[in-house]
């Protein structure tokens, strides 16, 4: 699903200087999300992953990629931690 994702939004929020870095579905309490974590070579902020979200949501939403079993749809940054590794 990342390499769908991907093809879908990367060129868009491409200008935020953001890619898609990883995607899955997680279950956890009777919830199941579709987590999808974005990279940059700068630090991400709050507001460039919200200004990425705005973006990848209507698009995710045209796409019919996200099936009713999805529950939450969750964009969020590399941590810090993670790209120091």
């Amino acid at each position: 699903m990342k390499e769908q994702i991907s093809a879908l939004v990367d060129e868009k929020i491409k200008a935020l200087n953001l890619v898609v870095s990883n995607v899955q579905v997680v279950q956890e309490d009777g919830v199941k999300s579709l987590e999808i974590e974005l990279d940059s070579t700068d630090i991400i902020d709050l507001d460039r992953v919200t200004q990425a979200t705005e973006i990848i949501n209507p698009i995710l939403d045209a796409s019919g990629l996200i099936d009713a079993t999805i529950d939450v749809v969750d964009i969020y940054g590399k941590s810090k931690e993670e790209v120091e590794k």
